[in-house]
C-alpha cells in the first residue's frame, strides 16, 4: 500500500474508534442507570410496608409493587458490563490500527505533532486499562475510562488533525521513541489512577453513609470497597512512577541535547514535567513514610494527574516553547 492508503485508512479507523468508544460508553453508563433504578424499587418497597410486614396505613401493599429481584437487575448490570468491555476491546483494536497504519502513512513513529500524540496517549490509556482489566478487575472503570478516551480522540479528529508529513530535524533521534513512548505508557497510567482516585473518593462517602444508615446505589454497590480501589490506585501509580522518570527525567533530556544542545534549559514543558514528577513523588513518599492512605493520597493523586493534564494539552496548546504546538 502507498503512503497515501495507509493515510486513508487511518483517517477512517481513528473516528470510526472513537465512535465504537462512544457506544462502549453507553453500554458502561446504562450498567450505572440500571444500579440506581434497582436502589429506587427497593425504596419504593419500603416505603409501602412497615416494619412488622403490614401494609403501610392508606398506601398500597407490597404485593402491587410485587417482589423485588436481586438478581435480575445484576445481572443485566453485569451483561452491560461485559458487552461495555467488548465494545472497547473492538475499538482498541481499530485504534490501534489507525495509529500504526499513521505511522506507516508517515514513514516514522505516529507522535510528530498533537494530533499523533493524543491518538499515541489515548491508545496508552485504553493499553493500561485493558492489561489490568482482568487482573484488578477495572470492569467498573469502563465508563470514565472510555468517556477520556472518546473525549480525546473526538478532540484530536476534529480539532488537532494534521496531515502525515516528515517530522522535523530535531525529532529524527531514538532517543524521542524512547522518551515520548515511556510519557505516553506512564500518562495512560496516571489517567487509569487518577480515575480510580476519583471512584475511590465517591465510594468512601458512600460506604460512610451506609455506616450511618443511609442507603448505597446498587452501582456503587457493585464496585470494590474502598479500601481496595485505593489500593489499586497505589498499586497502578507505583507502576507508572518509575517509567516517567526514566522517560521524561533520563530519555526526556538526553534526547534535548540531541536536539537542542543542552540536557536542561527550563522551558515549559521541561517545568511542568518536573512538577508533574514532583507530585507524584510526593504521593508515594506520604504513602511510604507518612502512612498516608485513603482521602489524602487520593486527593494527591488525582491533583497530580490533573498536573499531567495540563502539561499534556495546556502546555502544549497554551504555552510557547521548544515543546509546544502553541502558534503553530
Amino acid at each position: 500500500m502507498s503512503p497515501e492508503s495507509y493515510a486513508q485508512v487511518s483517517n477512517l479507523l481513528i473516528p470510526t474508534a472513537t465512535v465504537i468508544y462512544a457506544i462502549a460508553m453507553v453500554s458502561h453508563a446504562s450498567e450505572w442507570a440500571m444500579g440506581r433504578a434497582v436502589v429506587k424499587v427497593e425504596s419504593e418497597a419500603q416505603v409501602l410496608v412497615t416494619s412488622d410486614g403490614q401494609p403501610a396505613s392508606g398506601g398500597t401493599t407490597a404485593a402491587a409493587v410485587g417482589p423485588v429481584d436481586h438478581n435480575a437487575p445484576s445481572a443485566r448490570m453485569a451483561a452491560a458490563s461485559r458487552i461495555g468491555v467488548l465494545l472497547t476491546c473492538l475499538a482498541f483494536g481499530l485504534h490501534l490500527t489507525g495509529v500504526l497504519t499513521r505511522g506507516l502513512a508517515a514513514g516514522r513513529v505516529p507522535w510528530g505533532n498533537m494530533y499523533e500524540f493524543s491518538i499515541t496517549a489515548s491508545l496508552a490509556v485504553a493499553v493500561v486499562y485493558l492489561a489490568f482489566v482482568q487482573r484488578y478487575r477495572l470492569q467498573w472503570l469502563g465508563l470514565p475510562v472510555t468517556l477520556v478516551v472518546a473525549a480525546v480522540l473526538g478532540l484530536a479528529t476534529l480539532a488537532l488533525y494534521t496531515p502525515a508529513g516528515p517530522l522535523v530535524p530535531a525529532l529524527h533521534s531514538y532517543w524521542l521513541v524512547i522518551h515520548v513512548s515511556a510519557a505516553a505508557i506512564s500518562g495512560g497510567a496516571f489517567t487509569v489512577g487518577g480515575l480510580v482516585s476519583v471512584l475511590y473518593l465517591i465510594k468512601a462517602r458512600a460506604e460512610r453513609k451506609a455506616l450511618d444508615g443511609g442507603s448505597m446505589s446498587a452501582a456503587l454497590r457493585r464496585l470494590p470497597s474502598a479500601e481496595a480501589m485505593d489500593g489499586t490506585a497505589y498499586k497502578v501509580l507505583a507502576f507508572a512512577f518509575p517509567l516517567w522518570t526514566f522517560g521524561v527525567l533520563v530519555a526526556g533530556p538526553i534526547w534535548a541535547e540531541y536536539a537542542w544542545g543542552r540536557y536542561w534549559g527550563w522551558d515549559p514543558k521541561e517545568v511542568w514535567s518536573l512538577v508533574t514528577w514532583v507530585v507524584y513523588a510526593a504521593y508515594l513518599h506520604a504513602r511510604a513514610t507518612a502512612g498516608w492512605r485513603g482521602r489524602r493520597a487520593a486527593t494527591i493523586a488525582i491533583i497530580g494527574w490533573f498536573v499531567f493534564i495540563f502539561n499534556f494539552v495546556g502546555v502544549n496548546l497554551l504555552v510557547s516553547g521548544l515543546h509546544s504546538y502553541a502558534g503553530v
